[in-house]
């Protein structure tokens, strides 16, 4: 989807139309996981947090009406106990910190961000959010992460632009449904701490085993089982969302190493990302740059940014569904 224009460029709704006769980009609907969390991350950034901003990595424990609590957890220890950077909770896809912001604010607030962006799926203001319970489609999905490069305003997806009769006469033209979200400055900060799941987290396989270079963003997302794997990648002027599933959820693989986001959904987005930059006429380019808004003066640099070496370096998602049964 071209973020600007709204312009639906190419969709897949199933494998085979001979066999699967049901559209799963436009239809369907699927827990999203971790690609929640960006969203989380915009309701930190209107309250006025910014991505160099220090949060205490701990677990942290919701009190439910009923009289329990749940503590969702998050994947291996590393850091655990120390403060962190937002940018590097989001990186690291980690459920201690995207908990805390949902803490620090309710989850009705993080309902209401939601329907700004334009997701309009079903979903209960529980904790449970922060953990991707929810299912929601992939064109809403792509049409809210295409906002953060459009400068906060979202945009619906526009599939057709005109219809002509057979004598080339036009009949109706359409045009996209656009409204502000979020404003210009909290939509760079969102494409920021989306870089840097790119340049130091769950997605740093984009740079190291693709050797894409250039301005992206992105956010990978795994669910219970392996059943559902996501990558929804930003660049500049197309955004593209990937998911990967069975259409029976018992359908997934066996361990989260094969079955995460990471694996299954990403190298789908590289793969048809690299000959679109490599093609002159593509109109895409690794040169492509998010434009700041005027008198951005926020150092972005945060004091524990570091690039892993390797992929061995970069916790493995947390599966959100085991978690939210819990909590249900």
């Amino acid at each position: 989807m071209d973020p600007h224009s709204g312009h639906v460029k190419a969709y897949v709704g199933g494998p085979s139309y001979k066999h699967f006769k049901y559209d799963m980009a436009t239809m369907g609907k699927r827990q999203v996981g971790s690609t929640i969390k960006p969203f989380i991350y915009t309701l930190a950034m209107q309250e006025g947090l910014t991505p160099c901003d220090l949060v205490p990595n701990v677990p942290q424990t919701f009190y439910l009406p009923t009289g329990q609590t749940w503590t969702p957890r998050t994947s291996g220890n590393r850091r655990e106990g120390e403060m962190v950077s937002l940018k590097w909770g989001l990186a690291q896809s980690n459920n201690n910190i995207t908990a805390w912001i949902m803490k620090q604010y309710n989850p009705q607030a993080v309902v209401n961000i939601l329907r700004s962006l334009g997701i309009k799926s079903p979903m209960d203001a529980v904790p449970a959010l922060s953990l991707g319970a929810p299912d929601f489609g992939l064109s809403e999905m792509v049409a809210a992460y295409a906002t953060y490069a459009n400068k906060g305003v979202h945009s619906e997806p526009l599939f057709v632009t005109r219809i002509e009769d057979r004598y080339g006469n036009v009949i109706s033209t359409f045009n996209p449904r656009r409204s502000e979200a979020i404003n210009e400055h909290n939509a760079y900060l969102m494409l920021n701490l989306l870089q840097g799941v790119v340049n130091t987290g769950t997605a740093i396989r984009l740079r190291l085993t693709y050797n894409l270079r250039g301005q992206i963003g992105g956010k990978t997302g795994t669910t219970q089982n392996n059943s559902d794997g996501w990558f929804i990648g930003v660049s500049p002027n197309l955004v593209t969302g990937v998911w990967v599933g069975g259409e029976d959820r018992d359908v997934h693989f066996d361990n989260t190493y094969l079955g995460q986001g990471a694996n299954m959904a990403l190298p789908i987005w590289a793969l048809y990302m690299i000959p679109a930059y490599e093609d002159p006429e593509s109109g895409y380019s690794l040169e492509d740059e998010f434009e700041a808004p005027l008198r951005f003066d926020i150092d972005l640099n945060c004091p524990d940014e570091y690039v892993p070496q390797s992929e061995d370096e970069i916790e493995i998602e947390t599966i959100g569904e085991q978690q939210r049964n819990e909590f249900l």
